[in-house]
């Protein structure tokens, strides 16, 4: 059957080698290095815009030209969407390096370094070619193989033996750890690779830390023992042109602490904005040499035939001179062993980067980084985090191990799941994250203070576990952009649940704050606020200005008349309260709340207890318009409503229940006159030719209400037979109507069996709303169906289009993408919440 396939068919076709490794798990995402993907598809951009969205967005279109041009030509910044230059598809990425919020380094499935997030939320997309690990053999004295564990055969560097044959070899991730498996031809001779960040749930210390660990299992099955060195080489730099720009040098370390020494090489990266420390090292418990400094331009065969000679690195003493303008330095640690006749052992490297001390785009604030808490802001850690590193990471991937073996065990679970499930959680820490500890002057109340039914200046879980965000996309640059949050706070709220609590109190600071400086907002033409009071930012800001001071970066919409962010504020208060028990951030939260739903009452304009979309596309679906009461926010609307009325009970206040009570029964009702077709929801009550669309977001509400432990008794806003009705017709038409039944769900078909293409969004499929359709269909007893339909996203995205690492907002049935590297997919958490529904462990803690 389609859930049971065989894992990893044609990724893993072109592998020729029996080798499966040391220690490599059965699930996860397997792929040969010599995978090719015959997809190749483009990222969506202006000129994709059909004939009748351009005519219905002319304005929009001129209005965003002249702001492009003025952001990029004259004010030399980058865009927070780039309509123009959408970043291209690279099929290359593997898992990122590092833990939460110290910025990221990310290493392609082929092994080499192409995707680098250092200067906060800020990425760049270079291969540095020079970055790589070489294995030497020798036998008897001499050496008898030395080859780059890479399939490239780059036009530099010549002196290096290049073009490992990939066909021998396979990459599988099941973050955050991942396994490459290189048998060496002719050699009788197995490497494995395997890499470890300290991504850990529940874990607000090293989960923090900018490291990773390489350990290299070598398994030798000749008769004879051979002498096994690996050398890792890297450039002073993430090849931005800042490599260039001179002052930079290097130094060999050692340092002993408690019993243990490791040694390395420090690269300092000299910058005026932002420095920054790379640091390799190695325990002494092995053969340990180094070259502190090498040019990695022209053929490098100086320090090729080096390790070539003996196995070992020169290790010159003393530092390197500083860089001169236009040059690049890079250094290389090599660390050796011997291993028996048909035997085994290994060898394992660090790599971290300590980058302190930032400044976003702004440069009017410093910030320090959450890690600073336990290894100090003085930009001298990268010798401790090291060291930490290679002594703790067997202690991590134990955490990992326990965190994910109840999963992994379940046999009832497919495979395609399991590494869904884990793999898509690398937007958590590669979401160009910060975690930032909270300035002893800040005040994140928005100037309303408890005892006046507002927030304390320093709440104390901000105190205590810092500030946390993430943004919207890699291309679309916001930090905690919320109406899509909302689908992905499940990660964090099950597996690092003060993150989330700490998020939630910078955006209740953010409510009763304003900002009433007047701008242009591009789809309507006309100025407003950036933000008033006792309305949900859309975002808290753009890394390239000065996130948590000035909010709402996103300037298409005014988003103070979006009609699901303040909806989606009062359910995951709710959601939040009812997964971590905290009653003291219930008691915070509730006047907020209050204060967020009041605002929302203006839309309800007939008084039926149903508010009304205003006939523009004012919610997260921001090119699909929706007028008078919507499926969509008219069931975020009950389902916020039901909330208020459980929120009311346990803060003891009996009026605003009654009060809300009333409120959900007549909303209730009119939902189901307006909208309820006797099949599913109509998309909105508009009457117009496409109203009755099939919207496959549609039960959104119930969605999160199940996820809460609401849904049905006393807590009940949608009769369940309906919820049932409507999931079946979103299976049979927005899943099974479309491509096959192969690809998830489109947003929105219609009743005839053809996508909705009256919006730029309404015949995509969003991956992170098809995960969230597949958990309220498993939580409302269609589990064939739900695992069905996130299957079809999963294979297209990861094993058909080679977006791993990288999964994108959207797809199209064919040619387009959108969104690279997105927020929302975190989404597939909730297939696991209610945990009753599917096997699993509690990830709540």
């Amino acid at each position: 059957p389609f859930a049971r396939r065989a894992p990893f068919p044609e990724l893993m076709s072109r592998y020729v080698s029996l080798e499966l490794g040391y220690g490599v798990p059965k699930d996860g995402w397997r792929i040969c290095l010599a995978h090719e993907f015959k997809e190749k598809r483009k990222p969506f951009q202006a000129k994709d815009v059909s004939l009748s969205n351009i005519v219905e967005h002319i304005g929009l279109g001129v209005r965003y030209l002249k702001w492009w041009y003025k952001k990029t030509q004259i004010e030399k910044k980058a865009p927070f969407i780039d309509m123009f230059r959408a970043i291209p598809l690279r099929q290359i990425y593997g898992a990122p390096l590092g833990g939460i919020g110290g910025g990221t380094i990310t290493r392609g499935w082929r092994g080499e370094f192409c995707r680098w997030q250092l200067n906060p939320g800020m990425y760049h997309y270079k291969t540095v070619i020079a970055n790589q690990f070489t294995v030497c053999l020798r036998r008897g004295g001499q050496t008898v193989y030395q080859q780059v564990l890479s399939v490239e055969r780059p036009p530099t560097l010549q002196g290096w033996n290049w073009g490992y044959c990939g066909e021998y070899a396979f990459y599988h991730a099941l973050y955050p750890r991942a396994w490459t498996v290189y048998p060496l031809p002719g050699q009788n001779v197995t490497l494995t690779c395997r890499q470890v960040s300290p991504v850990i749930p529940h874990d607000y210390q090293d989960s923090s830390l900018p490291v990773a660990v390489f350990v290299w299992d070598i398994e030798n099955k000749n008769d004879y023992p051979l002498d096994v060195s690996i050398m890792l080489t890297m450039v002073n730099g993430s090849g931005h042109k800042d490599d260039k720009s001179g002052g930079h040098w290097n130094e060999p370390f050692h340092l002993e602490k408690a019993g243990e020494s490791v040694s390395g090489v420090l690269l300092h990266h000299c910058t005026t904005v932002n420095p920054y420390t790379l640091c390799m090292a190695a325990r002494e418990q092995v053969d340990i040499s180094h070259q502190t400094a090498f040019s990695p331009k022209g053929t490098c065969g100086v320090l090729w035939g080096d390790l070539i000679a003996d196995g070992r690195l020169d290790s010159p003493t003393g530092s390197s001179p500083p860089t001169q303008k236009g040059e690049k330095v890079a250094a290389a640690l090599a660390v050796g062993c011997p291993v028996p006749a048909q035997g085994h052992n290994d060898l394992e490297f660090s790599l971290a980067w300590d980058m302190p001390n930032i400044t976003f785009g702004s440069r009017e604030r410093e910030h320090v980084r959450r890690y600073t808490r336990f290894f100090g802001t003085k930009a001298d850690a990268a010798p401790s985090l090291s060291h930490h590193a290679l002594t703790h990471y067997r202690l991590w991937e134990r955490s990992i191990e326990e965190w994910q073996r109840p999963i992994l065990q379940d046999s009832s679970l497919p495979s395609w799941y399991k590494s869904a499930l884990f793999n898509e959680l690398y937007f958590v820490v590669d979401g160009g994250t910060v975690w930032t500890e909270l300035p002893e002057d800040s005040d994140v109340s928005g100037g309303l203070r408890s005892e006046d039914g507002g927030l304390p200046a320093q709440p104390a879980i901000i105190k205590e576990y810092g500030r946390f965000a993430y943004l919207e996309g890699q291309e679309y640059r916001m930090y905690n952009t919320y109406d899509v949050h909302f689908y992905a706070s499940f990660a964090l709220i099950m597996l690092w649940p003060k993150l989330a609590l700490s998020l939630q109190y910078d955006i209740a600071g953010s409510v009763v704050s304003c900002d009433l400086t007047e701008r242009l907002h591009l789809m309507s033409g006309r100025n407003s606020p950036v933000k008033v009071k006792n309305v949900v930012p859309h975002d808290i800001g753009d890394p390239d200005d000065e996130p948590w001071q000035r909010v709402n970066a996103y300037l298409i919409h005014d988003t103070a008349d979006w009609k699901d962010l303040n909806l989606k504020f009062v359910l995951q208060v709710y959601r939040d309260f009812h997964l971590t028990q905290d009653t003291q951030y219930l008691q915070d939260m509730w006047p907020i709340c209050q204060a967020v739903m009041e605002s929302e009452m203006k839309f309800d304009t007939d008084g039926d207890g149903l508010i009304e979309n205003s006939g523009y596309a004012d919610q997260t679906y921001d090119g699909w318009t929706a007028t008078g009461p919507s499926a969509y926010c008219g069931g975020l609307w009950l389902a916020s409503v039901c909330v208020m009325c459980k929120m009311a009970r346990l803060v003891n206040n009996e009026a605003a229940f009654q009060r809300f009570r009333d409120i959900l029964d007549r909303g209730s009702a009119a939902f189901d006159k307006l909208l309820w077709n006797g099949q599913y929801y109509n998309y909105d009550s508009s009457g117009q030719d496409l109203s009755n669309s099939v919207m496959s977001d549609q039960c959104a509400g119930q969605w999160f209400l199940r996820a809460s432990g609401l849904g049905d008794g006393q807590f009940q806003a949608f009769p369940k037979e309906k919820i049932c009705s409507a999931l079946k017709s979103v299976f049979d038409l927005n899943v099974m109507s479309f491509a096959g039944g192969q690809m998830g769900a489109v947003n929105g078909m219609r009743p005839e069996g053809v996508p909705d293409h009256s919006s730029v969004q309404s015949d995509e499929v969003w991956i992170g709303v098809v995960y969230g359709l597949a958990a309220i269909m498993i939580h409302e007893g269609m589990l064939e169906e739900g695992l069905r339909t996130a299957e079809g996203c999963y294979r297209t995205v990861w094993e058909r289009l080679g977006m791993a690492f990288q999964t994108p907002e959207a797809y199209c049935e064919k040619g387009i993408y959108r969104s690279l590297a997105y927020m929302r997919p975190l989404k597939n958490a909730t297939m696991l919440c209610p945990a009753e529904h599917i096997p699993g462990p509690d990830w709540c803690g």
